[in-house]
Order: structure tokens, then sequence, then C-alpha cells
């Protein structure tokens, strides 16, 4: 959410920020007429209750003098003006709630360093890191290897829970808990996060918090009857441990990691990105999330993201960073790098990592402040978060990658412990 008084004087550039992101549908303009409706309710209804506050004082005057004819009038006055208050709170209640939504779906205006382009088309590739693998025989593509490993089921997944469901089995389960917990112990034993097991149910407020409601509702899984809605990632739980929160000085900056299941309804045309695990309704992620002082915030995601690229570099998958351009931007970012693993079996580039920061937009929305010293009025606190990693993508770059002759993939030397020493999946 933004700074309403930003946008009450900075109408231009509020203008040139939306044409950056090529959003036509924000509703800013409407936003602003509802802001000035609403200060002007404010204003009236104020200059009213004065006027009845004072009516008041003068009818009880009037009895003491036994002047009932003026008292009456008087009361009749104020009747009238109690009826006019109560129709204001009723517009003003109106407009409190179409202004609260129309700001919930005013995207984050972009960074300045942000390539400016209205689509994807003017993302740039701001580094590649490793070779891509060469063979001597034609690589498979992750379905195919898994399914001759029996290490993916997509029979059985379809079976239990409908398309885009799946089963890992055997090898294939072991070397996501292996990958899940070896990105647990390295974010947390070197890259100096803490550890959060988050509930992956939350109320519809915490959505409201991130980002992810009012405007992409239809992209959630929600239980129909209570308020509770399927985490899409740990974001959402982990960013609203300090909703409605201030946080005291010294305690920034706050660095957090979770591995959840996410949840997404990820609808995508036939034909498209269906084969595979590339994309599917359930899936495992470790996220790292962040809470810093404003002037830290870009710091802070080169950190975030190089905390990504070193799990990559030392699994030894070919990757590559992406800064994403103003028309690509999510919702929430202000700047997002993308990170891309290169998939040889596919022969195409897999997103394995969104790393973002918010400024303050998200704790605008979710009321996260922070002290900046004693005794100091609180400030929003600025967020970031990113995958590190998110699977199963990253199962996908290992068994195209490191895949044999013979159908073998080599375990990369950094799980082995993980796996019980196990060197190459048969």
């Amino acid at each position: 959410m933004l700074d309403i008084r930003w946008m009450r004087e900075n109408r231009e550039a509020l203008a040139e920020a939306m044409r950056k992101l090529n959003d036509t549908e924000a509703p800013w303009e409407k936003a602003l007429a509802l802001d000035e409706e609403r200060r002007e309710l404010l204003t009236k209804v104020e200059v009213l209750r004065a006027d009845r506050n004072n009516g008041s004082k003068q009818i009880g005057a009037l009895m003491r003098e036994k002047k009932a004819d003026e008292a009456n009038a008087l009361k009749a006055r104020m009747s009238a003006i109690g009826d006019e208050i109560a129709a204001i709170d009723v517009r003003l209640n109106e407009v409190e709630a179409e202004f609260r939504d129309a700001m919930l779906r005013i995207p984050n205006p972009p960074d300045p360093a942000v390539p400016v382009a209205p689509d994807e088309s003017g993302n740039e590739v701001l580094k590649v890191w490793g070779d891509a693998p060469e063979f001597d025989f034609d690589p498979k593509p992750h379905w195919e290897i898994g399914e001759q490993l029996g290490i993916i089921d997509f029979e059985r997944g379809t079976k239990i829970a409908g398309s885009r469901f799946y089963l890992l089995r055997g090898a294939g389960a072991r070397l996501q808990r292996a990958l899940s917990a070896w990105f647990l112990d390295i974010h947390t034993g070197e890259h100096g996060y803490e550890e959060v097991y988050p509930p992956f149910m939350v109320r519809e407020v915490c959505m409201e918090g991130t980002g992810n409601l009012p405007k992409f509702g239809d992209n959630l899984y929600r239980d129909a009857e209570e308020d509770y809605w399927f985490i899409p990632t740990a974001e959402v739980p982990v960013t609203n441990m300090y909703r409605d929160e201030i946080i005291e000085p010294g305690l920034l900056p706050i660095n957090h990691v979770a591995a959840t299941p996410c949840f997404r309804r990820e609808k995508v045309s036939a034909g498209k990105d269906v084969r595979g695990i590339k994309r599917v309704h359930q899936f495992q992620k470790v996220e790292m999330v962040k809470f810093v002082e404003p002037e830290n915030g870009r710091d802070a995601l080169e950190t975030l993201t190089r905390d990504a690229e070193d799990l990559l570099e030392r699994l030894g998958l070919r990757y590559r960073r992406v800064a994403i351009a103003t028309g690509d931007l999510s919702f929430v970012a202000c700047m997002k790098y993308d990170l891309e693993v290169w998939a040889a079996g596919c022969n195409e580039w897999l997103e394995v990592s969104s790393c973002s920061w918010f400024r303050d937009f998200q704790a605008r929305r979710a009321n996260i402040r922070y002290r900046p010293a004693e005794g100091e009025r609180p400030e929003f606190v600025h967020t970031l978060n990113g995958s590190g990693l998110a699977l199963p993508r990253i199962v996908i770059a290992i068994l195209e990658n490191n895949q044999q002759a013979d159908g073998s993939v080599i375990v990369p030397a950094v799980l082995r412990p993980y796996m019980g020493g196990l060197e190459v999946i048969r």
C-alpha cells in the first residue's frame, strides 16, 4: 500500500510509475478522488458536531432562563443536524471502504534502477554462471528420467488428486527432502537466518498484508467455510509474524527462513508447461524473508540474491540472474531479480527464485513498524523475500543436467551426506 500523502503530492510521478508498469487498471485516480471526498466529509461532519455541541449548551442555558420556545426551536435544529451527521456517517463509511479497496489494488511503483519496458521482453540478463552440461547422447526431459528410475509417479498422483499432481518415490522423495534440509542448514548455519515453521493456512487479513489479496484471489486455494487461505508461499505467514507490531531498536535486520508446501491454482493454457513437474498445484519451497531499515533495502536485496545464488553454485547448476523490467514486475515489488537455472533435457531456463524488495509497501498493508531509537516515532519497515530455493524445479535441473547415458543420475556431492552417502540414483 502506498502513502496517501505521497500520492497527493506526487500525482505526475504516480501516473508515470503506472505507465512504466504498463498498468492501465490501477485505481489510483479513484483513490485520490475518494480521499478528497473523505476529507471533505470529515471536515463537514466535524463542523456539524461542533455546532451540535454548542447548540446543546445553548439549549441548557435557554431552559435555565425559561425560554422554552427558543429552546424547542433549537432542539429541532439540533435534531436536523443529527440527521445530517448520520447521513454523512453512512456515506463516510461507504467512502472509507471504497477508498481502502482502491488503495489495496494500486501496485508498488518501480525503483528508478529497474529496466523500463512494457513486458518481459525488456528483462535484462545481468550475469550467467557456469557452463551448460555436454552430452554424447540426446538428454532426456525429467519426466522420462523420473518414470524410468521409478522416482516420479505421475499416474498415481493424478489418480489421488487430479491433473498436475504427482508422487515422488524412493530416491526422488529423498532427493527433495535432502535439498530442503541442506538449504535450511546453509541459510541458518552460514547466511544468518533463523528458521521458522509457520502455519500453512492463514487468515484473509494476512493475504492482504503481503499483497496476494484482493487482486489475486483467483490464483489461491481457500477453505470455503472458514476464513482460511492455503499459502502460495511461506512469505505470507512469515511476513505476518510482525503484523500490527513495532520492532524495537536494535532488532533489525531480522532474517527468517522457512520450508513449506505451497499451493497455487496455476492456470496454464493447454500445451504450455503441462508436462512434468514444472507447473503444479502443490510444491515444496524454502523461502527467505528479511525486515530491514529503509536505508538498507537495496543492499539487502543483493545479499538475499547472493544467498540464493550460493546454493546454485554449490550444486554446480548453471544459472543466470535476470533484472525484471517494469512491465513484468510483480504487483508488490519495487525491484526484482529472477534466478533461472538451465535444464538440459527441456532445453530451457527455469525460474527457481524471485528475489524482491518491497520498500514499505507490505509493511503499510500489514502495519509493521520499527522504532529507529528509544523515544523516537515508529516508522514502516522495509521487507524483502526470495526463494532459497524453489522445488521441484531444482529436482528437474539435477535430473536433467546430471543424467548419464545409462539413465542414472549423479547426486551432487553436497547432498550425498543427506542421502545416506548415495552417489548415483539408478
